[in-house]
This record gives structure tokens, C-alpha cells and sequence, in this order.
């Protein structure tokens, strides 16, 4: 158990290193010859490293984001109350207009918000619809259609029947 964990914690420094190493500008040839690696292993390193990192962005999309977004919008909601209530209350021309063009900018940065807001929506049902492949099988009376919908591909088949059943399923 002790060999296995000290080799994930090798590969893990190492994968470590290759990101470090290529975001310094280091070209595949260049890290391997200074971490006396194959080439093949740096590539598979910068394999998984782009495959962990498309996993936390979607991640953040899919879980984060939302969360975010609505904080953000009330936040602001709760800024544009107190900068109308102090514009009401203070008698300070300059406190006044200050609030006001608090107000004002809270204004700009909600339009901004809910302006982007189909941008946020595209990227969640894209992340949505990429990480669950589904497949959806149709039989009608004379007719049998098979669709597999998966990642970035669609088949479709259609076939003679005679039992009419309907089937989808979701992983």
C-alpha cells in the first residue's frame, strides 16, 4: 500500500512539475530532458492535466456558477435599497448624488448581469448536455427508431417493427 501511495504521490509531483515547467514556456522535448522522462510520459501527463482541467471547469459551471450569478444579483438588489434609502434620508447634496450614482452603477452592472444571463444559461445546458450521455430508444407500429446521443455524436436507425415500446434512458 506504501509503494502504491509513494508512486500516485511521484506521478502527482511530477504532473505537478510538467504544468509548472509548461507554463513557463517549455516546450514536451524540454521537460522531458529535464525531468529524465520519456516524451510519451509528458504527453500523457499534459493528457490528463487538460482532461482535470475541462473536469473543474465544468464542474464550476455546472454547480458554481448559478450559485454565483444569483448572489451577485442580490447583492446588488440589496445595494440599489440602502443607495435610494440614503438618497431619501440624507439632506447633503454631494451624499445625495453620491448614492445616486451608486445606484446608478448597480443599475449598469444588472443590465450587464442580465444581458449575459443567456451566455451563463448556454454554458450550463452545454455542460449539462456533455457530461450526461442519454440514449433513446422508439419502437412504433411499422417502425423502429434507435437514437444514441453521446458527447458530440448522434446515430440514428430505423428499422421494420411491429411492437410499438418506448424506452429512454439517462446516465
Amino acid at each position: 500500500m506504501e509503494h502504491l501511495t509513494s508512486h500516485m504521490e511521484r506521478l502527482e509531483w511530477r504532473r505537478d512539475k510538467v504544468q509548472e515547467l509548461t507554463s513557463r514556456g517549455h516546450r514536451q522535448r524540454e521537460i522531458a530532458s529535464m525531468l529524465q522522462i520519456g516524451l510519451g510520459s509528458v504527453n500523457r501527463d499534459l493528457t490528463h492535466i487538460r482532461q482535470k482541467a475541462k473536469e473543474n471547469i465544468r464542474k464550476y459551471i455546472d454547480e458554481r456558477l448559478p450559485e454565483e450569478y444569483e448572489k451577485c444579483l442580490v447583492g446588488l438588489n440589496s445595494i440599489v435599497k440602502e443607495a435610494w434609502s440614503i438618497s431619501q434620508q440624507t439632506q447633503d447634496r454631494r451624499e445625495k448624488i453620491q448614492a445616486l450614482s451608486l445606484a446608478k452603477d448597480c443599475y449598469a452592472m444588472k443590465l450587464e448581469l442580465l444581458t449575459n444571463a443567456t451566455v451563463v444559461d448556454d454554458a450550463i445546458r452545454f455542460v449539462s448536455g456533455h457530461s450526461k450521455p442519454t440514449t433513446s430508444i422508439t419502437w412504433e407500429t411499422g417502425t423502429s427508431t434507435y437514437t444514441k446521443k453521446s458527447n458530440n455524436t448522434t446515430i440514428k436507425e430505423t428499422q421494420e417493427t411491429e411492437t410499438a415500446y418506448s424506452y429512454i434512458r439517462v446516465r
